[in-house]
């Protein structure tokens, strides 16, 4: 183990003498989160839903364990859901109803990494935190931190060789999700001789849509290019699966090791659907079939998930568990395997929400784990009792019978109102026990309107706004062509002009949705058959089309070898927007590389 001895020597040592005068070693399980974002309930192969998703190692863990039919979180928006899994509790007690409302709540609780750091446990967070500033994920019981959520640096305080570091700046120029994943490896080193809890969130498949060619590959054909996106980002997490099993493997400790595989919401449609380019804002290419619904919404769309349980040889595999489970689960069950102690109305030490799944899991009890689901989201309010689920939308109510319908397309209100008045009491007792207290803590938005018009209500769609309809075609890594076609064909992206372009601009490929410091330098690496200009135009924040001065050119060479090619933009304000315009014969581009006038990376993108 090559943790430092200040941090971890201690609590290892009192671990080993509470072990050997217990013999309790045996019932200290390790355990993984694994916590995917805006990962659509259909995305998982072993879901049997869709044909084109691929995720093998998931796959093994839901053949080896429970496949949870509906498993939910606790909100359909990333803050809150996240709040409630590391909590236990839901995040409505303590005012985090929704993303961009005060930490304070989640601050004064207790994490399920706090709890099980008192009884021993070496803990981590990897990848996506979204709950504060992340140097101060440490103040929430995690010890050792690889905070990396994008194509830049993060923020580590142990390198991916498994070495302590003094917190700061990552830049292992991994692929995001790539780098979490040996991350979890690394963590995996060093603790593998003592009890751990791991907490893995990758941001994938949530936008912006970035996987590289190694994981695009695997998936051709024609699709849409956010599915396409979607799909190698979901592929990349399995992949990551895959290597974390292997670790325990290799380390002898997997059957002594717990893991979760959930998703934190559904995944963002946008009713449409739009194959939008670029990886910005929209939909995610994830799907939630056939299920109603999507990301923001208490349908089952928004909130029922990907949900794998698996601890090998101690829960039976093979299941389909069809029972309500929900995240506040995980906590609760990590606490009674632990060991720990959870003492009554007794301040940050409260009880859980969720129950210990483990018993239901292995047979020993076979009633449902929970009488009644709630949730509570701004404007929506809903609970689910059995089969039944009560649904508030503002002043709209639903009543959906989920065992028969569980797309939620024939509302039961009417037929059932004794079951639909018992289900809104219950709902507003629960609800009197959170901050603020009520089914609401706002008016329903003009948004959610349209969006309950159209799934629940039968309405006709919305039209597509002006920005939705403007960005329908496809892109390369979030770069879309412009008086030419593209493709990614022998090892570079080909960008050719059409066979009889009348175009007085020659061709180029555009980059949007950037937030670039007024001065940087851009590096393109290209080819050229018949040589001529070229540049890099830009966009700056504020203005809606590229001046026509706002552009710094360079000349090619006409050669079949690769050439570089560095310029120097400087702009007045914050650059959203590039182009790299082409000779009239067009170009193959190998890369495009920015970075600041000190050499440190912006973006980078690779054509392979």
């Amino acid at each position: 183990m090559t943790t430092h001895p200040s941090r971890f020597f201690p609590r290892l040592i009192g671990f080993l003498l509470i072990s050997i005068c217990t013999g309790y070693a045996e019932a200290k399980p390790n355990i993984i989160v694994i916590f995917t974002d805006d990962h659509g309930y259909a995305d998982l192969s072993c879901q049997g839903i869709l044909d084109d998703v691929k995720t093998p190692h998931v796959d093994v863990l839901a053949r080896g364990g429970v496949r949870m039919t509906s498993g939910y979180v606790t909100a359909p928006q990333c803050v809150p859901s996240r709040a409630g899994l590391l909590t236990g509790k839901y995040q409505n007690r303590f005012g985090v109803e929704s993303n961009g409302k005060p930490l304070d709540g989640f601050n004064d609780e207790l994490t399920i990494a706090e709890r099980l750091k008192k009884v021993g446990y070496a803990t981590g967070q990897i990848g996506k935190w979204h709950l504060g500033p992340v140097p101060n994920i440490t103040d929430h019981g995690f010890d050792d931190v690889y905070a990396k959520n994008a194509n830049r640096p993060g923020w580590a305080n142990y390198t991916l060789d498994g070495k302590t570091a003094e917190g700061g700046k990552e830049n292992s120029r991994l692929y995001h999700i790539d780098a979490c994943s040996v991350a979890a490896q690394a963590f995996i080193k060093r603790h593998h001789a003592m009890p751990f809890f791991l907490y893995v969130a990758y941001r994938a498949p949530h936008v912006p849509l970035d996987a590289p060619p190694k994981y695009l590959k695997r998936f051709p054909g024609k699709m849409p290019e956010r599915r396409r996106q979607a799909l190698a980002m979901i592929s990349a997490i399995d992949d990551g699966v895959g290597d974390i099993m292997k670790s325990l493997r290799n380390y002898g400790i997997e059957e002594n090791t717990l893991v979760f595989y959930i998703g934190d919401n559904g995944a963002p449609l946008k009713i449409h659907k739009l194959d939008a380019p670029g990886g910005g804002p929209g939909w995610d290419g994830s799907l939630n079939d056939p299920l109603n619904g999507e990301k923001g919404m208490l349908t089952e769309g928004g909130i029922r998930v990907p949900f794998v349980v698996y601890w090998k040889d101690r829960i039976q595999a093979g299941q389909v568990y069809d029972h309500p489970v929900i995240s506040l689960d995980v906590a609760a069950t990590a606490a009674v395997l632990a060991g720990v102690r959870i003492r009554q109305n007794s301040g940050r030490e409260t009880k859980l929400d969720g129950v210990n799944l483990i018993p239901y899991l292995t047979g020993e009890n076979k009633a449902a784990p929970h009488e009644t689901l709630y949730w509570r989201w701004i404007d929506q309010s809903a609970a689910r009792e059995g089969r039944w689920k009560y649904l508030r939308g503002g002043t709209r109510e639903y009543l959906f019978d989920l065992d028969k319908d569980r797309e939620e397309k024939h509302n039961l209100m009417k037929q059932n109102p004794e079951v639909a008045d018992r289900l809104s009491a219950k709902l507003e007792s629960w609800s009197k026990e959170l901050s603020p207290p009520g089914f609401e803590t706002n008016q329903m938005a003009l948004t959610w309107e349209r969006y309950f018009d159209f799934y629940l209500d039968g309405k006709p769609a919305p039209k597509p706004t002006a920005v939705e309809r403007s960005s329908r075609s496809n892109g390369i890594q979030g770069w879309v062509a412009r008086n030419s076609t593209m493709e990614i064909k022998d090892g570079a992206l080909q960008i050719r002009p059409p066979e009889k372009s009348q175009k007085a601009q020659g061709p180029f490929i555009a980059r949007a949705q950037l937030s670039l410091p007024s001065t940087f330098l851009a590096s393109v690496r290209l080819r050229t058959s018949q040589g001529g200009p070229a540049g890099i135009a830009w966009r700056e924040q504020g203005q809606k089309t590229f001046p026509p001065r706002q552009v710094v050119t360079f000349d090619c060479a006409a050669s079949d070898d690769w050439q570089q090619h560095s310029v120097k933009v400087s702009a007045e304000r914050k650059v959203i927007h590039i182009r790299l315009l082409l000779p009239p014969a067009g170009a193959d581009v190998l890369s495009i590389d920015l970075s600041t006038t000190e050499k440190k990376p912006l973006r980078k993108w690779v054509f392979k």
